[in-house]
């Protein structure tokens, strides 16, 4: 990454995207976010991080943020909503995100869904896919919007997500077999690690704490960043 690119960052009001938010700028690296309101910007503002306020609903917030001023090196999305939202942003904002990626030429996207995503159901206990299954659908479908557009990508999906201080036992596999949980800032560290680590371009992988993985599951092979 050179110093005049940024890495676009949606989804930082809050959880893992804020998190990430907070990694990159400890890491001195230039970051803009996309926020549909002010609520959160103060925060990040403070930490230094250019805040634009839009909605990733809108593809024309979408493309001023990302087409106009500094090139964006990376974009990642932790966008996503819950089960009773009417309106899910986890494809179609991801959608216009990705498709303005594109136009923009980035050298990379980092998305973040979730364990029970994909090929990935499977690991879920059925009560919690039942559950989340309205979201998930749209994630999935945002995954293989993005795997099919041509972009250098990473998608990272997380288990059981904790809001306690980072652990530094995240870890990744390509095992869609494997449930378990983590805490927000250790996914976190994971994302940003991922930032300059050509292993894990056009990866889809799963991210847990190797301390709180779930019993009964079968042996797996832990996937290294270099």
């Amino acid at each position: 990454m050179t110093n005049t690119s940024y890495i676009f960052l949606v989804g930082a009001s809050r959880g893992v995207g804020l998190e990430i938010a907070k990694y990159l700028t400890t890491q001195q690296l230039k970051v803009k976010a996309l926020l549909r309101t002010e609520v959160a910007a103060a925060e990040l503002k403070t930490m230094g991080v250019d805040v634009v306020i839009g909605d990733a609903l809108n593809v024309e917030d979408v493309e001023n943020s990302i087409l106009k001023d500094e090139p964006i090196h990376t974009v990642i999305s932790t966008l996503g909503g819950l089960p009773t939202n009417e309106v899910k942003p986890d494809y179609l904002g991801n959608k216009n995100l990705i498709d303005a990626a594109v136009k923009a030429g980035v050298q990379k996207f980092i998305l973040v869904t979730s364990i029970g995503t994909g090929n990935s159901a499977g690991a879920m206990p059925p009560q919690a896919l039942a559950a989340l299954q309205p979201v998930l659908i749209e994630k999935e479908k945002a995954e293989q919007y993005l795997i099919a557009s041509g972009l250098n990508y990473t998608i990272i999906r997380p288990g059981g997500l904790k809001s306690e201080p980072a652990t530094d036992n995240g870890i990744l596999t390509e095992d869609p077999r494997i449930v378990g949980s983590i805490h927000r800032a250790d996914v976190a560290q994971l994302v940003c690690r991922c930032l300059n680590s050509s292993q894990a371009n056009y990866k889809v992988l799963s991210a847990i704490d190797r301390n709180m993985i779930y019993p009964g599951l079968p042996e797996f092979v832990e996937f290294s960043l270099g």
